[in-house]
């Protein structure tokens, strides 16, 4: 069997591995994407909600997602494909004193590293979210350049535009192994065919601790089920996305919008984290995120649900990604435990990986990198997951 040569070998076809793919065969590279499903953005890409922001407690995040809100923002204008992005922004509304105090303090970090948001009192807040519930609402926090665009266009889209590029795409195909000789990574084998390549992304998701092993490379990724749904198309009543952090009987934080099509789509964090990679649906999430966003806003009682689903969080022990174009074999490189925002971070994270494969990361790549290292305490821990 002949091995097919690369320059570049992503394993993924993802979040992170589509728009990386789009980098790279726009920079020349030979570049191949594998993916054991039948298409692009068919796993967590396909499961996310499309939420877009650079509201983060962390540098190295904003300054990601800042560069992702720039790709998305100026998608149709400079590639031509409606992706259904919206740039309603972002709001954090305050219910308590504790609440309103951690975002205070984020505040100063946030506009240190240049996000454009903002404090807003009670009535500001009511405008931004008509119907939001008024009793104790202390204000909160505004970033108006946060969107959200179709994970489904836009994956396609990423896609659409690597193959023009000259990236190769292989579907239904499981990797199986790495080819490592020297202390270098050699290419790819898959229950199919083997590739060769002196540079291998792990961009697998779910899946990346099982690819990382196979390298050598432990990583602290594990799947987190998250669920989410979708309404029926109302009228357009609500720009940004609503984020109360405030903790539920079942949850530690929910959130909605609605996007370009007049539906709501929502989603909450489940307390404690239910761990494993199960995406059935079940009969727990509905009930909870109902009553509470019947509670903040009470004229959504008589919304139907079309349909929910089930989607995988890869987590880290800090909530924060793990970017490493250093750690283990040359040539292998880490792009994983994106922590369900994946699709927020992929598109601003692929120029810096881009750049720091090639041996030139600015100053910015660099920063941003150190923070996503793999070798980190996994001490802290991020405050707006």
């Amino acid at each position: 069997m002949t091995e097919k040569k690369y320059d570049v070998i992503i394993i993924g076809a993802g979040s992170v591995g589509t728009p990386l793919a789009l980098e790279l065969a726009e920079r020349g590279r030979k570049t191949l994407v594998l993916d054991e499903l039948a298409s692009a953005g068919q796993g967590q890409n396909k499961e996310a909600i499309g939420g877009v922001r650079a509201t983060h407690s962390d540098g190295a995040k904003i300054k990601t997602c800042l560069r992702s809100l720039e790709i998305f923002a100026t998608w149709h204008a400079k590639r031509g494909d409606d992706i259904g992005w919206l740039k309603g922004g972002y709001c954090f509304p305050v219910y308590t004193e504790s609440d309103e105090r951690l975002l205070k303090e984020m505040l100063k970090v946030q506009q240190g590293f240049g996000l454009n948001i903002s404090w807003l009192g009670p009535e500001e807040i009511k405008k931004l979210a008509p119907g939001i519930s008024p009793r104790d609402l202390r204000g909160g926090t505004f970033s108006p350049d946060d969107g959200s665009a179709s994970p489904l266009l836009s994956g396609q889209a990423f896609y659409r535009a690597a193959v023009r590029a000259g990236a190769e795409f292989r579907f239904h195909e499981r990797v199986t192994g790495l080819d490592i000789s020297g202390g270098a990574v050699r290419g790819v084998m898959t229950d199919k065919w083997s590739y060769g390549a002196t540079k291998v992304v792990n961009a697998a998701g779910a899946k990346a601790a099982e690819i990382a092993e196979m390298a050598g490379v432990k990583v602290p990724v594990r799947p987190d089920c998250h669920e989410a749904g979708i309404t029926e198309p109302l009228k357009p009543f609500l720009k940004p996305m609503i984020v109360d952090i405030r903790p539920g009987d079942k949850s530690k934080n929910y959130y909605f919008y609605q996007n370009s099509e007049g539906q709501l789509v929502f989603c909450l964090t489940p307390n404690p984290p239910i761990w494993g990679d199960d995406c059935r649906s079940t009969s727990e999430f509905l009930p909870e995120v109902s009553r509470r966003m019947i509670n903040l806003m009470p004229q959504l009682s008589g919304v139907k649900v079309r349909r929910t689903w089930r989607g995988l969080y890869p987590m880290t022990p800090d909530g924060f990604p793990i970017v490493d174009a250093g750690a283990g074999p040359e040539g292998f490189v880490l792009a994983v435990g994106m922590c369900g925002q994946g699709f927020m971070l992929g598109p601003g994270l692929a120029p810096t990986l881009a750049r720091a494969m090639d041996g030139a990361p600015t100053e910015e790549d660099r920063e941003i990198l150190h923070g996503f290292r793999l070798d980190r305490q996994f001490a802290g821990m991020e405050k707006l997951k």
